[in-house]
C-alpha cells in the first residue's frame, strides 16, 4: 500500500518559512505567516491569558476526556460574543472545534451530510485552506471575484460574479480583515449579499478569525450578526488563536444559526457525531482559558484593553507604509494598504517579483503577495515601500 504514495508537494508558505529561517541576513524581515507580532518582533502571551494559565494550573483541573461538545461554558461564551443578542442566541448551536480550521471542516462535513450536491462559493483571491477545506469534505467550489478597483472593493464585479449561485449553495464570507486581501466588505454591501441570500436560498458561511482587530471588536462583527438577522440559516466559524493569541491551542468553534428556536437536540446530535469520527472531541485545556478571559470581569477588561492595543499598532503600521508609499508614489493600489483592515494586504507583485523583493531585499511575503501587517513595524515602513517600488521598477537592490 505506502508503495503507492506518490511525493508530495511542500506546502508553499511553510517552505517558504523554512527560506527566511535559512536567510542568515540579520535585516531580514518575516512578513509571511499570519501572526500577530509585537514591536519586538514576538507573538506575544497576552496577560489575561497569562493571569488565567496561572489560575487555572493552581486549580489541578482534572485532564480526562472532555465532552464531545467541548467546554459548554466557552461555547455559551462565544456565542453571546459573536451574535450579541438574546434573539440570535436562541436561534443559535455552539460547538467547540479544534482551531478555526477545525470549525470549517466541521461545518463543511455537516454541508456534506446534509446536502452533498451544493457548490461553496469562495472568494478569489481567499483564504488559502478555504478550497483545500470544501474539498476534501466532498464539496464542489466555485470562486467569485474579489478584487480591488482604485483600492476599493469591486462590488460589481462580486455580485455579477455570485449570479451563478443557486438555491442550497453557501457563501462564504470573512467577517472582517479579509484574509489575504486586507479589503473589508462596507455595510451595504452586507444588505445586498443578505438580500441575495434571501432571494436565492443561498446559506452564508461566515468565517471569523479576526474579529477584534478590523475596527475594533463589535464594529467587526456587525456584519455577521447583520446577516444572522436577516437570513435564516447561517454557518459561523470562529477562532481565539489571533484575538486572544491562543494559535497553538487550537481554540475555535463552530456556529449554527437556525431560522427558528427549535430543534437544537437534532443539530448537536449530527455535530456531535461528525466530530465523534473525526476526532472525537476538542482539546480542552485553551478553551479553558478562553472561557475564562470572558467570563472573569477584570480578565475580559484586561484583555479588551490589550486587543485594542494590537488593533491599534496594526492601523499604525498600515498608516505608515501607505505615508511611505505616497512620499513616492501616487499608485492607488499601494496607497489604498492604508485603509484595509486587519493583519494582511496584497503588494501588485508577480510571483518573480517577490521572489526579488525576498532574495534581493530580504523582505518575505507569499508568492502571490500576501504580507502580514503586523509582521513589520513602523520604522520598517520606508525600508518596504524602498523595496517594493525598486521591484516594481526593476533595479537593483543597494550594496
Amino acid at each position: 500500500m505506502l508503495n503507492a504514495i506518490t511525493p508530495t508537494p511542500t506546502d508553499p508558505l511553510w517552505a517558504l518559512t523554512g527560506r527566511f529561517k535559512a536567510d542568515p541576513r540579520p535585516e531580514k524581515l518575516d512578513l509571511l505567516i499570519g501572526v500577530y507580532r509585537d514591536e519586538s518582533g514576538e507573538t506575544p502571551v497576552m496577560e489575561a491569558v497569562h493571569q488565567a494559565e496561572m489560575h487555572w494550573a493552581r486549580g489541578r483541573v482534572s485532564k480526562t476526556y472532555p465532552p464531545l461538545a467541548g467546554h459548554e461554558t466557552f461555547n455559551q461564551l462565544m456565542s453571546r460574543q459573536l451574535l450579541g443578542t438574546p434573539a440570535l442566541i436562541e436561534r443559535a448551536v455552539t460547538q467547540q472545534t479544534v482551531g478555526g480550521t477545525g470549525a470549517l471542516r466541521l461545518l463543511a462535513d455537516l454541508i456534506a451530510h446534509l446536502r452533498s450536491d451544493v457548490t461553496i462559493w469562495v472568494s478569489d483571491p481567499g483564504y488559502v485552506n478555504h478550497e483545500p477545506i470544501f474539498r476534501a469534505a466532498g464539496l464542489k467550489v466555485q470562486k467569485f471575484p474579489y478584487r480591488q478597483v482604485g483600492g476599493d472593493l469591486d462590488v460589481a464585479a462580486m455580485l455579477n460574479g455570485l449570479e451563478g449561485a443557486h438555491q442550497g449553495d453557501v457563501l462564504v464570507l470573512h467577517a472582517c480583515c479579509h484574509n489575504p486581501s486586507g479589503i473589508d466588505m462596507p455595510p451595504e454591501l452586507w444588505s445586498s449579499l443578505s438580500g441575495l441570500c434571501r432571494k436565492k436560498g443561498i446559506v452564508p458561511l461566515i468565517d471569523s478569525a479576526y474579529h477584534g482587530l478590523g475596527d475594533g471588536l463589535e464594529a467587526d462583527l456587525a456584519g455577521l450578526r447583520y446577516m444572522a438577522e436577516t437570513v435564516g440559516e447561517v454557518l459561523v466559524a470562529a477562532s481565539c488563536s489571533k484575538n486572544m493569541g491562543l494559535y497553538s491551542e487550537r481554540v475555535g468553534c463552530a456556529t449554527i444559526l437556525r431560522e427558528k428556536p427549535g430543534a437544537a437536540d437534532d443539530v448537536r446530535g449530527v455535530l456531535q457525531g461528525l466530530a465523534r469520527r473525526s476526532y472525537s472531541m476538542p482539546p480542552y485545556h485553551g478553551a479553558s482559558l478562553a472561557a475564562m478571559v470572558m467570563e472573569d470581569e477584570a480578565l475580559r477588561e484586561s484583555w479588551l484593553l490589550e486587543l485594542e492595543e494590537m488593533r491599534l499598532r496594526i492601523v499604525g503600521n498600515r498608516r505608515a507604509l501607505a505615508e511611505a508609499f505616497l512620499n513616492r508614489t501616487n499608485r492607488a493600489d499601494l496607497i489604498a494598504v492604508g485603509k484595509q483592515k486587519g493583519m494582511f494586504s496584497i503588494l501588485p507583485l508577480n510571483t518573480d517579483q517577490m521572489m526579488r523583493l525576498r532574495e534581493g531585499f530580504g523582505i518575505y511575503g507569499t508568492d502571490f503577495g500576501r504580507i502580514n501587517i503586523a509582521g513589520m513595524s513602523s520604522s520598517d515602513a520606508d525600508r518596504v515601500a524602498d523595496a517594493v517600488l525598486a521591484v516594481m521598477s526593476n533595479m537593483e537592490p543597494p550594496g
